[in-house]
C-alpha cells in the first residue's frame, strides 16, 4: 500500500486519484487558516516553488478539528491561501485528520509514521503542548496528528518517509526533500 492508493477531492469538488502524483516527491499537511502557524503557508509555498520543476509537490489538507481554526468554506480557504500566502500548490477540501472520521489518508499516514514528540526548540512549541495538556488531553495518548501543520514527507514511490510536527518549519525540511529528488 501507498498513498498513491488513495483519492482526495480537489477544491473544485472533482474526486483524483493520488496515483496522479506518482513518481513526485510529496509533502502532504494538514492546515488551517486561523492557526498560530498558518504563516507555514508561506514556507510551504516557497518549497513548492523551489522544488516542483524536480519533481515535488505540496499537498494541502484543511482541517478545522483543532480548536476551529478553519471554519470557512473551501472557496474562502483557497481564496484565503492566495490571496495571504500566494499559495499555488494544490488544496483538496476540509476534512478530518484525526479519529474515527479521519479521512483514509490520514488514517494510513499515521499508522506509517506516529507521533515523536515536538520539535521542542520551536519557540511555541511549549506552548502548543501546554494548550494541548489543558484542552486536548486525550490527543497525547496516541500516534494521532495532534495539531494543524502536521506534515508527512512522502518519497517517489509513495512510501511515507518522515512526519513532521507543526514545530518544524518548512524551511527545515528543505534539506530532507533534497536527499529524495
Amino acid at each position: 500500500m501507498s498513498v498513491y492508493d488513495f483519492k482526495a477531492t480537489t477544491m473544485k469538488g472533482q474526486e483524483i486519484s493520488l496515483s496522479e502524483f506518482k513518481g513526485k516527491v510529496l509533502l502532504i499537511v494538514n492546515t488551517a487558516s486561523k492557526c498560530g502557524f498558518t504563516p507555514q503557508f508561506e514556507g510551504l509555498e516557497k518549497l513548492y516553488t523551489t522544488y516542483k520543476d524536480r519533481g515535488f509537490a505540496v499537498l494541502g489538507f484543511p482541517c478545522n478539528q483543532f480548536a476551529e481554526q478553519d471554519p470557512a468554506s473551501n472557496g474562502e480557504i483557497q481564496e484565503f491561501c492566495r490571496l495571504n500566502y500566494g499559495v499555488t500548490f494544490p488544496m483538496f477540501q476540509k476534512g478530518d485528520v484525526r479519529g474515527e472520521t479521519a479521512q483514509p489518508l490520514f488514517k494510513y499516514l499515521v499508522k506509517e509514521k506516529g507521533f515523536k514528540g515536538l520539535d521542542m526548540d520551536h519557540p511555541n512549541a511549549q506552548n502548543l503542548l501546554n494548550f494541548i495538556k489543558k484542552n486536548y488531553p486525550d490527543f497525547l495518548k496516541d500516534d494521532s496528528i495532534k495539531w494543524n501543520f502536521t506534515k508527512f514527507l512522502i518519497d517517489r514511490d509513495g512510501n511515507v518517509v518522515e512526519r513532521f510536527e507543526p514545530t518544524k518549519t518548512p524551511e527545515a525540511i528543505a534539506p530532507e526533500i533534497e536527499k529524495l529528488l
